[in-house]
């Protein structure tokens, strides 16, 4: 059992990184895994703890998104479109993930998206001022990839989806709301394959995490209206860096 003390202080940390992430579109799992990891939790502890949680306020924070303005989620909508194949592709991706995960080598999982994830940032900030045409391929691989790296480690989804709908022609602001909606699908699915493959999983810091994280959404959805659109494409780029290269350090550390 979660020591009260600590359970807050999971809840403090779950609520900072649903703040970045909701704001960004990313930086959830691929915070908060490596330091629960650290502070002394088993994978299967953490990574489908952290799917549920972010199953809750993924759906939360796309509502939110879609409430104040930034994304148009509403049926038939090109964004909700752009949600629903990113969500599709992760049946595939996240149930081939989550079979593969106990067996597949760590190291080389992470340093797969640390690389990934830095080359994602670098092309975004380097392109920041050019005109991207829309493109439904590019989604397609996309939400098949992200979800992967979703499911494999709890994290490295957010960082790839975001950065790449505005590389396929996706404007932030409407980046962010749709990777929450997506995302919420991805975690549906490995949660689901995660309990029918494994009956053990120790479900101890859901609460923690959950109220921590659903705490910050409806901030997150008004920062994310106020921010300039020049500026959020900026700190986007760099926070997708900033992750990947924070990956490939506690990598290498």
């Amino acid at each position: 059992m979660v020591a009260l003390e600590l359970g807050l202080g999971i809840a403090a940390l779950a609520l900072v990184c649903e703040y970045v992430d909701s704001t960004l579109g990313m930086g959830y799992g691929t915070t908060l895994t490596p330091l629960l990891l650290i502070a002394g939790f088993e994978p299967l502890q953490v990574v489908p703890v952290v799917l549920l949680s972010e199953l809750i306020t993924g759906f939360f924070a796309a509502w939110a998104h879609h409430r104040v303005g930034n994304v148009d989620l509403r049926r038939n909508s090109l964004h909700f479109r752009v949600a629903m194949v990113l969500g599709a592709c992760s049946v595939v991706g996240a149930v081939g993930a989550v079979l593969i995960a106990v067996s597949l080598p760590a190291f080389y999982v992470q340093l797969y998206i640390g690389v990934l994830v830095v080359a994602m940032g670098l092309i975004i900030l380097w392109k920041r001022n050019g005109k991207r045409a829309f493109s439904w391929p590019k989604i397609v691989g996309l939400g098949a990839l992200a979800a992967f790296n979703k499911g494999i480690s709890g994290g490295g989804y957010g960082p790839l989806v975001t950065s790449g709908q505005m590389l396929s022609g996706v404007n932030g602001k409407n980046a962010v709301g749709i990777t929450s909606l997506a995302e919420a699908f991805t975690c549906l699915v490995g949660v689901a394959v995660y309990v029918a493959a494994n009956h053990m999983i120790d479900w101890q810091l859901a609460p923690f995490l959950i109220a921590g994280a659903v705490v910050s959404v409806p901030v997150s959805a008004l920062t994310v209206k106020r921010i300039d659109m020049g500026g959020l494409t900026v700190v986007i780029g760099a926070a997708t860096l900033v992750l990947g290269a924070f990956t490939l350090w506690k990598l290498f550390s």
